[in-house]
């Protein structure tokens, strides 16, 4: 067990919780199972706006009665003070690096209780690039910050459960043994609550058993990967077979292609395959396959290192499957009509079976968006007829709000969906295999004298992403960096200088970094 005890005199408390997890009941039964058991106990919460500027922090304060001989209530803080809070509890990965940043975790005295899940932030979703936090370093800070570390993916055991997060982080709290009360009593102020009490119970158990499982001899205190607390990670993706880590409909395919791969990258084009006969059917799909066995014999004939061969092979499944899975109407319109959709909204507001929900979109779709969807011939033509735009423009220039809960809305944005039959002839399709097919190319004519380059053009594709005047930004940014391609092939150190390019035009959208960089690395 941990070294660490409860206390005996007075105990601070913050919960960091994102709107509908349950945070304001977690503190609410905090304070009833104190007062119930012979403590004077205050909370007070302080508002965030969820995963835009931080979750909404829960602060409460506890202080045994028999401590207070005049009897009388002491007087509590109202937030929590930096290094001096007792137990801390994040609702999620992201939330627990925001308690560390707000110094509420001291490795002398804080229990830290975080949920493993991620909620990607706001800036990680809006990033040009890869902006996610490096799960990895956030665990590793907050076991090096605090006293005693219990982490768990705790959003799930409490889904498994059919209750929220809360109990489940109650019940790991119970098991932490920092708070001078036993497990019967902190089952007992969820009865008293009255509701939902059955499920809650079972995810307080769940909580209770992985933060358990953590704190027994046998396992390291400050590990975050123990099997039960994680629900036991699965094998290795890289060590699957191809054909097993596909569906079904895809099986065929994965076998005919397995041996050309390494069982190393076989996780990501199993991921690529499924992602394209999503998008549109085992028939791209395949067209993805007989990409990446191309670079794959272009790679042993150019007899370039097997590791960088690999990571090759991995990144160019990676970007060419993101690249060939372009955003377009008919993909939005595909995602927004998913059940799936309908169910993740539903849950996050947490809907009630005696409850309705309406669900408006927002959609303006330029000129061009449309004319991409239509037969390459008859979008050629709207984009060069004046009159066609004129008339077209007047119907798109203000947007409209679809509502996708009712049926007109829903069937509207079904049809465009239904489009994705006809994508292979669309004008969109024909730019953007034409634009795939010249980037692939360029990349492996590098392989034999540049393979580190080449690796680096296949990065490139992080430029090209989303759809409007997003996409439009990042593709005049990959040309302007193949542009330079011709030049920086003469450099010995290339690959470095189009990496750089490359992060220069994700730095910012005003394209000011990227100029100065070509400036610098670019020789005229």
């Amino acid at each position: 067990m941990s070294d660490a005890k409860p206390s005996q005199g007075l105990i601070s408390l913050a919960i960091l919780a994102m709107g509908g997890e349950g945070g304001g009941v977690l503190a609410d039964w905090l304070v009833d199972l104190a007062e119930h058991n012979g403590h004077w106990a205050q909370t007070t919460s302080v508002p965030g706006v969820a995963q835009r500027t931080g979750a909404t922090v829960y602060y409460i304060e506890m202080y045994p009665k028999a401590a207070t001989p005049t009897g009388q209530m002491p007087v509590m803080a109202l937030s929590p003070f930096p290094g001096e809070v007792d137990i801390v509890l994040a609702s999620e990965l992201m939330e627990a690096g925001r308690a560390l940043q707000r110094g509420l975790v001291d490795a002398h005295k804080t229990t830290f209780i975080a949920s493993s899940h991620r909620v990607y932030s706001m800036t990680e979703r809006t990033a040009m690039g890869d902006g996610r936090v490096d799960e990895a370093k956030l665990l590793a800070g907050a076991r090096a910050a605090a006293q005693q570390f219990i982490s768990a993916d705790f959003s799930k055991l409490a889904e498994q459960a059919g209750s929220l997060i809360a109990p489940a982080l109650y019940g790991a709290l119970a098991a932490s043994g920092r708070l001078p009360f036993n497990r019967a009593q902190f089952e007992a102020t969820i009865e008293r609550s009255g509701v939902g009490v059955k499920t809650s119970l079972k995810a307080f158990a769940a909580g209770f058993d992985a933060a358990l499982q953590m704190l027994q001899p046998s396992s390291s205190a400050h590990s975050s990967s123990h099997p039960s607390a994680h629900n036991a990670a699965p094998s290795d993706p890289a060590t699957t077979p191809l054909h097993q880590a596909v569906g079904p409909k895809l099986r065929a395919l994965a076998q005919s292609i397995e041996a050309v791969f390494a069982p190393s990258t076989h996780d990501i084009i199993a991921s690529g395959l499924t992602r394209l006969a999503d998008y549109q059917d085992v028939g791209y799909a395949t067209l993805y396959a007989q990409r990446l066995q191309n670079m794959a014999q272009a790679l042993k004939s150019a007899a370039v290192a097997p590791a960088l061969a690999d990571e090759i092979l991995r990144e160019g499944g990676r970007h060419l499957a993101l690249w060939m899975s372009y955003e377009d109407t008919v993909r939005v319109a595909d995602l927004k009509t998913r059940r799936s959709r309908f169910e993740r909204v539903s849950q996050e507001v947490s809907l009630t079976s005696s409850q309705l929900i309406d669900i408006h979109e927002f959609m303006k779709p330029r000129l061009e968006e449309i004319a991409d969807t239509l037969p390459a011939g008859l979008g050629r033509w709207l984009l060069g007829s004046a009159t066609a735009r004129a008339i077209v423009g007047r119907f798109t220039k203000n947007g409209r709000v679809v509502q996708t809960s009712s049926l007109r809305g829903f069937l509207l944005l079904y049809f465009v969906a239904s489009l994705r039959r006809i994508r292979p002839v669309s004008l969109r399709y024909a730019t953007e295999q034409q634009r795939i097919t010249a980037w692939w190319t360029q990349t492996m004519a590098l392989l034999p004298q540049h393979a580190d380059l080449a690796l680096e053009v296949l990065r490139a594709q992080q430029l090209v992403k989303g759809y409007g005047d997003t996409h439009a930004r990042g593709w005049r940014h990959f040309e302007k960096l193949m542009a330079a391609l011709p030049r920086l092939q003469q450099l010995p150190d290339a690959a470095n200088r189009l990496s750089a390019l490359r992060k220069a035009a994700l730095a910012d959208d005003t394209s000011q970094a990227l100029e100065q960089a070509v400036q610098q690395l670019v020789p005229a």
